[in-house]
């Protein structure tokens, strides 16, 4: 199994970034995906999560508002839409799959003027 998140980079703040996770090695359609973060010094936190079909997502009150998540079965790839981006939202976002604990490598995400 492979996950590899891309799409990270350096924004100023109000800016916007697409992330993308390209998953291989398993049923991805049979796969909830969700977008964790890891502040220095803080723990991983969940950011947002969407399931199998695409049919529910749910959002840190932290995002709400601002990150998008989304899927493509077809291409099996999980996005974060992230606009409005705050210094706070400075992180390593990782992406994961479930069942199965899969995590990504990540990739880092700086919001600073």
């Amino acid at each position: 199994v492979q996950l590899v998140e891309s799409g990270g980079g350096l924004v100023q703040p109000g800016g916007s970034l697409s992330l993308s996770c390209a998953a291989s090695g398993l049923v991805f359609s049979r796969c909830h995906m969700s977008w964790h973060r890891q502040a220095p010094g803080k723990e991983r936190e969940l950011v947002a999560v969407i399931i199998s079909d695409g049919g529910s997502t749910n959002y840190a009150d932290s995002v709400k508002g601002r990150f998008t998540i989304s899927r493509d079965n077809a291409k099996n790839t999980v996005y974060l839409q992230m606009n409005s981006l705050k210094p706070e939202d400075t992180a390593v976002y990782y992406c994961k799959a479930q069942p199965g604990n899969y995590w990504g490598q990540g990739t880092q995400v700086t919001v600073s003027s």
